[in-house]
């Protein structure tokens, strides 16, 4: 896991989940593939996450200086097509992802939830529907979820983005206006 120096860009990624325990270390393997590929714009900090989670969380709701958005990537079973990628709301969190790795015995939802209604810090989970998630160690991703990291990396470089550009233009009207102003 690396060090929570980067939180402070804009945006931070946080790729979550087990390697060890096959396609439950999707959203890890994002984030290696983000890091790997060269992917990562200069506002945006990616977080192999793995287990650790909760500790960058509270981290960030703790500090003076936070991001603007805070992007989760995981694996979920949602009954959906196995590899298929998809937005959910922080409420859709499953309850058996709700108590994993216990930091102080709060659910990460709370921390999520606390981050963006207490802290405004905007929070996006991208999540892949796993194939299936072994009861015992069988490291590696399944073959489906493989072929779904690329698609993620893309639907995070995507929320990386989102409003972005509007501010972008906005924060340029307006020097263009004080430019104007005597």
């Amino acid at each position: 896991m690396q060090t929570v120096g980067p939180i402070y860009k804009e945006v931070v990624v946080l790729g979550c989940g087990n390697t060890l325990f096959g396609d439950d270390g999707f959203g890890t393997y994002v984030a290696e593939h983000l890091e790997r590929e060269g992917l990562i714009p200069s506002h945006v900090s990616v977080i192999t996450a793995g287990t650790g989670v909760r500790e960058i969380l509270f981290d960030l709701i703790v500090s003076d200086v936070r991001p603007k958005r805070v992007i989760v990537v995981d694996a979920v079973d949602k009954q959906r097509n196995p590899g298929e990628i998809f937005r959910i709301d922080i409420g859709e969190v499953p309850e058996y992802k709700v108590d994993d790795f216990s930091l102080h015995h709060s659910p990460t939802t709370n921390l999520l939830k606390e981050l963006n209604d207490l802290c405004s810090v905007e929070v996006i989970i991208i999540v892949g529907q796993v194939e299936s998630i072994p009861e015992t160690v069988r490291p590696g991703l399944s073959d489906v979820m493989k072929r779904s990291v690329a698609i993620a990396a893309r639907e995070v470089l995507s929320a990386c983005g989102e409003g972005r550009k509007a501010r972008t233009e906005s924060s340029a009207r307006s020097e263009a206006v004080r430019k104007e102003q005597p």
